[in-house]
């Protein structure tokens, strides 16, 4: 059976005089050496993407982090801080690539800003700044330190004892993760779960457990030195595994 391709949308930036599509090396090379999988980086260019075709011939869909936020329009709300980064093209390709795979089945894992795009792609909406909501901590990093401290794991998640999560490391022990992140889940959206959650009670993972395919969201990096994190090699193992399942389910229902 040949590789299973993964989708990895691209962000955008303005670099010197040139605009330019890009996506973080980490991400591209979790899908390979995490999932076992090919990554396709897909352009932010909206509704220019013919999703069906696309669809028609990918087996996941990686939704990565980013320095940008979902715009607050996309759940209803006003921006609060102008000064928080925004990528308009890649809200206006996620969400309804998000939209499209969950309806099909096909395998998503989100990360950090891919996390909160699938919960408000579905539905659900966001805190703009944790750190301001009381009862809530700081969940953002430490500016100016170098990344191995920034991605350093800094505080625990417990796990829903009966999730997804809990089945795929084979334990619903807590586990300590790192934070990098302004905004949250505020509420959930329809038919998605809570898999684990910090002290504050924030979610910090979910799962849909009636949806037609694998779906599991974090807000956490698990990218970051993904080799040498136990927990991290499950987790993109899990979502490969899916990516190669739904494969074979999709050659198996092609006409011959």
């Amino acid at each position: 059976m040949s590789t299973p391709i993964v989708i990895v949308p691209a962000c955008t930036a303005q670099e010197a005089k040139h605009p330019y599509h890009f996506a973080q090396m980490k991400y591209v090379d979790a899908v390979v050496r995490g999932a076992g999988c090919l990554p396709l980086v897909l352009p932010a260019i909206g509704a220019e993407i013919d999703l069906e075709t696309l669809l028609g011939t990918v087996h996941g869909v990686l939704l990565t982090g980013s320095p940008s936020n979902v715009h607050a329009s996309h759940y209803g709300e006003q921006v609060r801080d102008a000064a928080q980064p925004q990528d308009l093209p890649r809200d206006a390709t996620t969400l309804p690539l998000i939209r499209a795979a969950y309806q099909r089945g096909i395998p998503m894992l989100g990360i950090c800003l891919g996390f909160q795009e699938v919960n408000v792609a579905l539905g659900g909406t966001l805190h703009q700044a944790v750190h301001e909501v009381d009862g809530m901590t700081d969940h953002r990093e430490t500016k100016g330190l170098p990344a191995e401290q920034q991605y350093a794991p800094v505080h625990q998640v417990s796990l829903a004892p009966s999730g997804c999560m809990a089945a795929i490391l084979g334990s619903a022990d807590p586990i300590r993760v790192n934070s990098l992140h302004t905004q949250g889940v505020a509420r959930l959206a329809p038919g998605l779960a809570v898999e684990a959650h910090a002290d504050d009670g924030l979610v910090e993972a979910y799962s849909a457990p009636g949806a037609s395919g694998f779906l599991l969201a974090l807000q956490w990096h698990p990218e970051w030195r993904m080799a040498a994190n136990p927990v991290s090699m499950k987790l993109f193992g899990a979502f490969g595994n899916a990516c190669r399942d739904y494969q074979r389910r999709s050659r198996a229902a092609s006409p011959v």
